[in-house]
């Protein structure tokens, strides 16, 4: 109960910062929304208690990845926009099978996001052990970056128990 007021409370704050206005009706009327957030997501909560999900990372190496992530999509988007704006435009569309290492639904998510947020790669379908993914331009080194990718995101994993 104490969690769930301290998440109303935050939300009402954070509504307030974003807002600004201090007109009594209004603020009720935030506080009021707070409060009905957090009771639906409690609802909901406790339809779905079975179907928690386990985060479960080590916070250094996500960190890292994060960062090592940010360059590569610095990268990434270089290397579309040269595509875009070169008169010749290069595209070698290629649908492609990427394996994943990682042992956890939240690992595995984190890869395919990471890929799909890379400009111009996106993963199109999951299958048990290996996700399809596509390419705007693709190069005989993208399983090589991508299986990378891979390791670095299983790194962050922390214990599946």
């Amino acid at each position: 109960m104490l969690r769930s007021l301290f998440t109303a409370l935050c939300l009402f704050v954070l509504w307030y910062l974003m807002s600004g206005i201090q007109k009594p009706l209004t603020l009720g009327l935030g506080a009021g929304s707070a409060l009905f957030a957090v009771w639906i997501v409690r609802r909901m909560d406790d339809a779905a208690d079975a179907d928690r999900l386990v985060v479960n990372l080590r916070p250094i190496q996500l960190i890292k990845y994060l960062l090592w992530l940010l360059v590569e999509i610095a990268k990434a988007n270089w290397a579309v926009t040269k595509i875009i704006l070169s008169p010749h435009m290069q595209i070698k569309q290629h649908v492609f099978k990427v394996p994943f290492t990682q042992k956890t639904d939240l690992g595995q998510t984190v890869f395919a996001n990471s890929i799909t947020l890379t400009p111009g790669t996106i993963s199109v379908e999951v299958e048990p052990d290996h996700f399809l993914v596509h390419a705007l331009c693709y190069s005989n080194d993208d399983p090589t970056a991508i299986a990378d990718m891979d390791a670095r995101v299983t790194q962050t994993e922390g214990r599946s128990d």
